[in-house]
């Protein structure tokens, strides 16, 4: 692995499985969370999630700014890394992460993104919204754990709290109307 490219924090890579409509399998030692929530109903709807999903919307429209690595779009592509941003207050906090899998089906589309050295946490999170006839939802999963190094790993307790406040932003993301410039 060349020098430049931060490794994945974890080893479960695509845990999340943003492709299955199920999730049975959890890996052990993280804290798996799965929420699915309506956004929508009928082709306008469905449109309008997919699209905004895979341009990370969940994660800007809940206050973070999405940097491609590679300076590439805003789209987001597998094995593509990406920095995140968060505001947690006036502190500012720099996310590292990696594409591991995009779905992009008529009735499935998102992705699933890993942490890299220097991230928070440790884990796996996946955006992915679903048509069932008219019906649009949202769902997310997300596995977490401490570290496993560095300065953020004691404060893990405090990352949790914060994970819970973008997790509400992040299901009412694509209720909202896109910001238009």
């Amino acid at each position: 692995m060349p020098s430049d490219v931060r490794p994945l924090t974890y080893d479960a890579v695509g845990a999340t499985r943003p492709h299955d409509p199920t999730w049975a399998e959890r890996p052990a030692g993280f804290r798996a969370l799965e929420t699915t929530v309506p956004v929508g109903r009928g082709d306008a709807a469905w449109r309008a999630a997919a699209d905004a999903v895979l341009r990370w919307e969940v994660k800007t429209r809940s206050g973070f700014a999405v940097t491609p690595a590679d300076g590439g779009g805003p789209r987001a592509r597998e094995g593509a890394d990406y920095r995140l941003r968060a505001a947690l207050g006036p502190v500012g906090v720099l996310e590292p992460v990696r594409v591991v899998a995009v779905v992009d089906t008529p009735v499935r589309c998102g992705f699933a993104y890993g942490t890299l050295a220097g991230h928070p946490v440790s884990g796996e999170e996946a955006f992915v919204v679903a048509r069932d006839g008219d019906d649009v939802v949202l769902t997310l999963r997300s596995l977490t754990r401490p570290a496993p190094d560095g300065p953020w790993r004691p404060l893990f307790p405090v990352l949790l709290l914060a994970q819970r406040v973008y997790r509400r932003r992040y299901v009412r993301a694509l209720r909202r109307p896109r910001a238009t410039s």
